[in-house]
């Protein structure tokens, strides 16, 4: 390990530079550090955009525009998460603010006194028997 010296002072080295685009650091950095979205997001609730394909993205984040394009085929909450390799909570607090600004569209499971459908329930049973 090194130290710098200037002056005859020491300083400390510089923050190490992450070049993995997967790091969790830029994600929360979009979010302004926000990690609770405006309205709660089922990971299960399906995203569509809400945008036409040629719609022009100059003004949006790189990662709405992801996003959007991404849904232009219903996926997810958490297919979003996996496929763009980024933290649920961040999904979720991007596709809610998306959702505020009408450039995605967000289908909540219907819940019946808080509880999941069972015809869910006996889907997702019958995927992971066949696993």
């Amino acid at each position: 390990m090194t130290n710098s010296w200037n002056s005859g002072g020491w300083e400390p080295p510089p923050p190490p530079v992450s070049s993995d685009p997967a790091s969790p650091v830029r994600p929360y950095a979009v979010t302004g550090g926000r990690t609770a979205p405006k309205v709660k997001l089922a990971m299960e609730a399906l995203v569509s955009s809400a945008t036409a394909e040629h719609r022009e993205f100059s003004h949006i984040t790189p990662e709405y525009k992801a996003i959007s394009q991404l849904c232009l085929q219903v996926r997810s909450v958490a297919e979003v998460s996996a496929l763009l390799r980024i933290p649920l909570g961040v999904v979720r607090v991007l596709i809610a603010d998306m959702a505020a600004e009408g450039l995605v569209r967000v289908h909540q499971p219907q819940l019946e006194a808080g509880r999941p459908d069972v015809n869910l329930l006996e889907r997702v049973l019958s995927g992971l028997r066949r696993l």
